[in-house]
């Protein structure tokens, strides 16, 4: 079955870096594109970056371009995001496996705090 576990998520100061790990298994994860989507405390979800099969291409929000990187190892099925940080970034950060114009399988999320 499909599963996407995260991992990489904890508290870091403002001005800060965390890297998101999300091991991918039960499927062809290089045939796919994939995506993270954060929700912020009182929040709605946010699609936030996306990036093709292979891993040239890739998209982001505007607003965290320059500050969120995401990549890919198809020989290891992992899925990363690179943050740079600020306070509004605080929220649970989930990777998923996209369809269509959606996401069809989610991981359980890795939460990310933003304090001093």
């Amino acid at each position: 079955q499909v599963q996407l576990v995260e991992s990489g998520g904890g508290m870091v100061q403002p001005g800060g870096s965390l890297r998101l790990s999300c091991a991918a298994s039960g499927f062809t994860f290089s045939s796919y594109y994939m995506g993270w989507v954060r929700q912020g405390p009182g929040k709605g979800l946010e699609r936030i970056s996306s990036i093709n099969p292979g891993g040239g291409s890739a998209t982001n929000v505007d607003s965290l371009k320059g500050r969120f990187t995401i990549s890919r190892d198809n020989a290891r099925n992992i899925l990363y995001l690179q943050m740079n940080l600020k306070p509004d970034d605080t929220a649970r950060y989930y990777c998923a496996r996209s369809k269509a114009y959606g996401f069809d399988y989610w991981g359980n999320g890795a939460l990310v705090t933003v304090s001093s």
